[in-house]
């Protein structure tokens, strides 16, 4: 809650400056046009305040526009109050009473109008302070999700394993099977139970952060084309093609927010979910030991642990291309129904994965992909199903162990013989 609430206000104190800082110059220097004007009067207007009296030059310009004449008291579009009332004196002396001079005037609203326009430098600097909150309560939430439920006994129990691990056969498959995907991203981490920690397919941090960043750009842009369709209408002449023009895009805004906040409330709410194994890569035929971990604090319907191939291929149709997927197989290894996790206590459960004889190894081509992977399938009350996958390689099988273990293998092939009588023989297949 705390870095959430660090996060909202660095974005309403960044749609506020846009508002009054950003939007009003841009109009100013963009919307405004120039007409001739009068200086009827000048003054240096005050103002109290905790720090004293606050000073503003103001002058009346008198100006005819649309055929109505109008007198006001302005100077720039800010119109702030700010210390140095000799400053602000200086200003006034450029201008003579009674003498004309250019001003810059809103077409659509000619009783607004100001004597001076441009972008102020300082204007950037404003920008520090709702920044730095969304980069504090951003940063927070991510942190959050990736360690809430971890204990700090746990952690250090991964820190201590890390220089026993033996890494030495990360790269056993390299040269053996070319197309086979390399383990050296999925044997990199250790666990604290079993020898390998496997890592998730996609990351909630890096989901999250992608999601924040994309959110914030894209309603970064929108709110200063919204906020100008909303002055035009405050102001009695509505702009309907900024204003149908804008809608599509502050609906996407909208969704969005919605995408990142369901996603947020997912990562935080259901907490981390762990899978370690035992030894890896895996091979068809064999048992590995598994550990599973599950933290938050979750009333749960059902908890699965699947082991499941991916079929992909990649294909051209037209000047398209085309990824199709499909799943081929798919064993349970562990279930457990109507339970609770308490916040603090992660659920841990231990069990056998029996890789069945003679599946199809892990491969990787061009335009062909077959993947492995253990998904945790998590079914909470109040909450949508939700899968967790953690991808594992599975090696070719072998035949015996050690030195003497042999690999299937297809005899050499035969070369033609010609027999006596000229016909010439082809080998057996």
């Amino acid at each position: 809650m705390f870095f959430a609430a660090f996060f909202l206000l660095g974005l309403a104190g960044l749609a506020a400056i846009f508002a009054t800082l950003v939007v009003p110059e841009w109009r100013v220097n963009h919307v405004f046009v120039r007409h001739p004007c009068i200086v009827r009067d000048k003054r240096v207007a005050e103002a109290r305040s905790e720090d004293g009296t606050l000073y503003r030059p103001e002058l009346q310009i008198e100006y005819e526009f649309g055929g109505q004449r109008h007198r006001i008291w302005t100077y720039d579009i800010r119109g702030a109050f700010s210390s140095g009332q000799r400053e602000k004196q200086a200003i006034l002396d450029q201008f003579v009473v009674g003498q004309q001079y250019d001003c810059w005037l809103n077409p659509h609203n000619p009783s607004e109008a100001v004597l001076v326009r441009g972008y102020s430098w300082w204007l950037w600097l404003s920008f520090i302070v709702p920044v730095s909150f969304i980069l504090i309560g951003g940063g927070g939430l991510i942190y959050t999700a990736l360690t809430w439920g971890k204990s700090a006994e746990r952690r250090a129990a991964m820190a201590q394993r890390v220089p026993k691990l033996n890494l030495d056969g990360l790269g056993r498959v390299k040269g053996e099977f070319p197309s086979i995907p390399l383990d050296a991203h999925i044997t990199n981490s250790p666990g604290t139970t079993l020898a390998f920690r496997l890592p998730a397919d996609v990351s909630p941090a890096w989901a999250l952060l992608a999601t924040l960043v994309a959110c914030l750009f894209w309603n970064g842009v929108v709110s200063g084309l919204a906020v100008s369709a909303v002055r035009s209408h405050l102001e009695g002449r509505p702009d309907w093609f900024l204003t149908c023009f804008v809608i599509p895009f502050l609906i996407v805004g909208i969704g969005l927010i919605v995408f990142f906040l369901r996603q947020l409330v997912v990562a935080t709410g259901i907490g981390p979910t762990l899978v370690e194994i035992s030894d890896h890569p895996i091979q068809p035929g064999k048992t590995y030991r598994l550990f599973l971990s599950q933290a938050g604090r979750l009333r749960l319907n059902s908890l699965e642990l699947l082991l499941v191939c991916d079929e992909e291929a990649t294909y051209r149709q037209g000047t398209d291309t085309r990824v199709e997927s499909r799943r081929v197989y798919q064993q349970q290894i562990f279930r457990r129904e109507r339970f609770e996790v308490r916040r603090g206590v992660p659920f841990e459960a231990e069990c056998e994965l029996v890789v069945p004889p003679g599946v199809m190894h892990s491969f990787k081509s061009e335009h062909n992909e077959i993947s492995w992977k253990l998904m945790v399938r998590i079914d909470a009350a109040g909450w949508p199903v939700y899968e967790r996958c953690f991808p594992v390689i599975v090696y070719p099988g072998r035949l015996g162990n050690g030195k003497n273990e042999r690999r299937f293998r297809f005899p050499a092939p035969q070369k033609a013989v010609k027999e006596p009588d000229g016909v010439v023989k082809e080998p057996e297949r």
